[in-house]
């Protein structure tokens, strides 16, 4: 009878250390889990600014474009008065 518990100690100890192992490599993994985890979240907040970045730059395009139509109208009325002579008034002669 106790050749049967001799032979179970090898066993259980390498159940043991399977076990161990395991918990180890599990925990390395949660590791690896928690750093993507925070990287992925960064990488949200970085588009997140990113997204915001490009709304204000369009948002200032927008302005820019509008300007410059302002810009154009003005242009172009200032063109069409230089093209435009003048009806200067006809001085009626006294003789």
């Amino acid at each position: 009878m106790d050749a049967e518990p001799n032979q179970l100690e090898p066993i259980v100890q390498q159940i043991g250390e399977a076990v161990l192992a395991s918990i180890e490599t599990v925990d390395r993994l949660s590791e690896r889990m928690d750093a993507l985890a925070l990287q992925v979240q960064q990488q949200g907040y970085q588009i997140f600014a990113l997204s915001d970045a490009v709304q204000t730059l369009v948002e200032a395009q927008n302005g820019a474009f509008q300007r410059l139509d302002r810009l154009t109208d003005a242009l172009e009325q200032l063109v069409t008065a230089i093209e435009q002579p003048e009806e200067l008034p006809v001085e009626e002669e006294s003789f």
